[in-house]
């Protein structure tokens, strides 16, 4: 049966597994509830895991080989404890080698690299498969972060969906690291109803994305888009399919959103 994909708000750094200090203790609790149900009421339980992180970029669209990868803790400043994390679900370098192939397919050059985890993988993913039981793969974003290049990518990856493959995009829907305050509050509500709108209509998803700057307070929301352009792929993979705004909760002042596309009507 074909999987949906998602976009998901990764959160800040390490802050679901520490004593979050920056804001409310509880923060982060509705996002990790959310991604903690994430497998729930899919058709079947994914065979593997294609994330799509807005914390690896490169000049070509890169997949993650490795069979066994190492975490890459790509944050700072954090207590000493969220560096000893474990996170060991297992790479597949078959999986790497077919989604290599379907990019290639799709005129999207596409190399492969033995890396590790960084914090976007890992850190959502520990809540969403916390016994770590499911392969997962990394693709990178290409450097440039072109909406259609990545919307491409997207499409090129669809059929994954029927071969037990979750395609996620693993990002922030509001990620302006100077604009986590009240004053942004507005702004954030008012992106995010534009985003959400967009991305819920099939018919006009693509198109907004490909001018996502043209949204209001797009750049405050984004001064540069490397944590929403993991949307575009997922969107891209469910071209034409319907969008619904999974997740939606205000952090550290802000609108934050997740976003399922292509799901399947119940019984």
């Amino acid at each position: 049966m074909r999987l949906p994909t998602f976009f998901i708000p990764h959160g800040a750094g390490p802050c679901f597994f520490m004593e979050w200090t920056r804001g409310p203790a509880d923060t982060w609790d509705k996002t990790a509830a959310w991604l903690k149900g994430l497998l729930e009421g899919l058709p079947e339980r994914p065979k593997a895991i294609l994330v799509v992180s807005g914390h690896w970029e490169a000049p070509v669209f890169t997949v993650g080989s490795a069979a066994r990868p190492e975490l890459i803790f790509d944050y700072y400043g954090f207590p000493e404890a969220t560096y000893r994390l474990r996170f060991d679900a297992p790479g597949s370098p078959a999986l790497a080698a077919r989604v290599r192939d379907l990019l290639g397919r799709a005129g999207l050059p596409a190399a492969e690299e033995p890396r590790g985890y960084d914090h976007g993988v890992f850190i959502p993913l520990k809540l969403v498969t916390p016994d770590a039981d499911i392969p997962v793969v990394q693709l990178s974003l290409r450097r440039d972060l072109d909406p259609e290049a990545h919307l491409a990518a997207g499409r090129a990856l669809a059929p994954l969906r029927d071969e037990g493959v979750l395609i996620v995009g693993s990002g922030m829907s509001w990620h302006n690291m100077r604009g986590f305050s009240p004053a942004f509050t507005g702004k954030s509500e008012a992106f995010d109803s534009w985003l959400s709108q967009a991305m819920t209509d099939p018919g006009r998803r693509e198109a907004a994305l490909r001018r996502w700057d043209q949204g209001p307070y797009a750049r405050e929301a984004h001064p540069r888009e490397e944590h929403l352009a993991p949307l575009f792929v997922a969107a891209g993979a469910a071209e034409g399919e319907p969008g619904r705004h999974a997740f939606r909760d205000v952090a550290m002042d802000v609108v934050i959103s997740g976003y399922a596309f292509g799901e399947q009507p119940a019984d």
